[in-house]
């Protein structure tokens, strides 16, 4: 990439680096100290992040309220402490009580605007302090985490298979600002009466911006 001139990168962020990590290493390589991004990615998440330099940093709140496009890869049959597949398990149940076109009504009724539990690991601030620290203090499950107003603009459903005792659901999702891909992964194991969790999440979009115009990590540098 040229040196860096724009007040705007868009970073597709690999599997593995945090949000922060990949500001961390735009700066030392670039010699720039002030870097924002709009809206965090998960350490197990990949695709889109958008990064304010420099005067750029003032046009991140612009980007924050924008709809996002994500992959998703939702395994029905467990659940975990966090969500995703990072955490602990905490259930399992077999799914042979359940079938594709059950899991491709209820992917589709997951459309429209509703109120979930945001994840107990998330940022989200309780009494000034963001719940996955006091998860970490507390326990997860001594942790009820607040309701927020969540928003599901379309969803794809491209499918189904089995895997191991469960089911692995792949969907592409157009959600409205802060909505959490972990809480409608859990909110389509409720609606079939099984527990699910997020194997998977890609960025694709933030608002006309598209991941397949973003420079990877290894090639931004």
């Amino acid at each position: 990439m040229e040196p860096l001139e724009k007040e705007i990168l868009l970073i597709d962020k690999p599997e593995g680096m945090t949000s922060f990590d990949v500001i961390r290493f735009l700066r030392k390589k670039y010699g720039i100290r002030k870097m924002g991004h709009a809206g965090t990615l998960d350490p197990a998440a990949t695709g889109l992040l958008i990064i304010g330099m420099g005067k750029g940093t003032k046009k991140l709140r612009n980007f924050l309220k924008m709809s996002k496009v994500y992959e998703a890869r939702i395994l029905l049959g467990k659940k975990t402490s966090t969500g995703d597949t990072e955490g602990k398990i905490i259930e399992e149940r077999d799914v042979d009580n359940i079938n594709e076109k059950q899991i491709k009504k209820a992917a589709a009724s997951l459309k429209g605007k509703s109120l979930l539990r945001v994840p107990v690991y998330s940022a989200v601030k309780v009494s000034g302090m963001p719940l996955y620290k006091i998860a970490r203090k507390y326990g997860y499950k001594n942790i009820k985490s607040p309701r927020k107003k969540m928003e599901v603009i379309w969803v794809r459903y491209h499918g189904a298979c089995r895997q191991d005792k469960g089911y692995l659901v792949h969907l592409t999702i157009k959600v409205g600002s802060g909505t959490y891909i972990r809480s409608l992964a859990e909110e389509l194991g409720r609606k079939l009466n099984v527990p699910a969790v997020l194997q998977h999440l890609r960025r694709l979009k933030i608002g006309a911006f598209d991941v397949k115009n973003a420079e990877k990590i290894a090639t931004a540098v």
